[in-house]
């Protein structure tokens, strides 16, 4: 997982929690592990909305680990999740995208269309729907 190479021939966004770039028309994202916050939540739904020309679009995330936000940021993340993605494909280790789902959306239905793959190939390939 950790071997994603960022692409020379793309655009790229740093962003405080994620390193962003648009491939073939999907949002690519590389988590990167701090904490989330509200206040990072907050900054990267405005970062992600100027990329996307405020349009919701599918996302594919390369998950790391990051400590487990609290409630408030993870309560206020899946508020936010279907204003900037249409849906979203998380590439991670087995079971870290399974734990991630659980948390921010313990007893909910995701509000997105969302997916598990620990293949990247596959993620976008199931994205494709959505654009």
């Amino acid at each position: 997982m950790s071997n994603i190479q960022i692409p020379t021939d793309k655009e790229i966004t740093e962003g405080d929690i994620a390193t962003y770039w648009f491939d073939e028309g999907i949002l690519v994202s590389l988590s990167k592990p701090q904490k989330r916050t509200v206040e990072l939540i907050k900054n990267n739904v405005t970062l992600v909305k100027g990329l996307s020309g405020n349009k919701p679009v599918p996302l594919l995330i390369y998950l790391s680990n990051s400590p487990v936000p609290d409630k408030e940021t993870r309560k206020y993340s899946a508020e936010k999740v279907p204003e900037i993605y249409s849906a979203m494909a998380m590439v991670s280790k087995p079971g870290l995208s399974k734990l991630i789902m659980n948390m921010v959306f313990a007893l909910k239905k995701p509000p997105i269309p969302m997916k598990s793959f620990t293949d990247a190939k596959e993620a976008k390939e199931w994205l494709k729907q959505f654009l």
